[in-house]
């Protein structure tokens, strides 16, 4: 791949038409190799006013699949950019190099190439001209749409399902349930014991680290810290708890690690 930090802003200031095209055309033209042919564009004016029409070419009318035949003519209907600004990039597309080319590098310069074709002037929607072809496919598409996604076989074979006392959706859910153990309340002063140990690394704790270390129920846990510790509501350790001074084994400058 070329140098993608380099941007060719040689057509900055052109102006381009970005055009809105039916999926199932998009998907022939992504079938088109570089430089190749995917139709005409007939431009017309009348009254002042620019009429546009696109001609699909035969080959790729031909090559839509089974009996889904994709209208030939469309009808190109233009509105102004708006005050919506867009630009319009393009990469460079790797080329087969002949065997005999000097090998300068300048292929792999070109590919993946970013480059702006121009800013963005006018939009426009291809809409296809109403045809045998067009309300066939139609037709076709509805037909498609109301299929339905699963279908009931009849098997050739006998199969046999054994019955069983549990599924295993029932067993991973009575798995899970076994593993939330509900939480003992323990006495106050074991409970008081343990969060004493905690402060005893570190000053400043958030309520889940507390549950997790002590196991206790939440309403319990909070009953106790209100009595031995202090809600932090300001930075820097906002909804942190803390000791209060009395339980501290430090004093006022010299801090536990946190």
């Amino acid at each position: 791949m070329g140098d993608k930090s380099e941007l060719d802003l040689s057509a900055a200031n052109c102006k381009v038409m970005l055009i809105k095209v039916p999926k199932y055309v998009s998907k022939l033209w992504d079938g088109v190799g570089p430089g190749g042919s995917v139709g005409k564009l007939k431009a017309t004016s009348k009254l002042n006013k620019r009429e546009f029409t696109f001609v699909l070419k035969q080959d790729l009318v031909n090559k839509s699949d089974g009996e889904l035949k994709i209208p030939a003519e469309y009808k190109l209907h233009t509105q102004g950019a708006g005050n919506r600004i867009a630009t319009a990039f393009s990469e460079g597309m790797p080329q087969d190099e002949p065997e005999d080319s000097p090998m300068d590098g300048s292929t792999e310069q070109q590919a993946g190439k970013l480059a702006v074709e121009g800013l963005v002037a006018e939009r426009a929607e291809f809409r296809p001209l109403g045809g045998d072809n067009y309300m066939e496919m139609k037709r076709l598409q509805i037909k498609k749409a109301l299929q339905p996604v699963r279908t009931t076989k009849a098997i050739d074979k006998r199969v046999t399902v054994k019955p069983r006392t549990n599924h295993n959706v029932n067993m991973f859910i009575d798995k899970k349930k076994a593993e939330v153990v509900k939480k003992a309340r323990l006495d106050k002063d074991h409970v008081m014991e343990m969060l004493f140990k905690a402060f005893e690394k570190h000053q400043y704790y958030s309520f889940k680290d507390l549950v997790q270390i002590t196991q206790q129920p939440s309403p319990w846990l909070k009953e106790i810290l209100k009595d031995i510790g202090t809600y932090n509501t300001r930075a820097p350790h906002k909804f942190m708890w803390e000791l209060k001074a009395e339980y501290r084994h430090y004093q006022g400058g010299d801090s536990v690690p946190t």
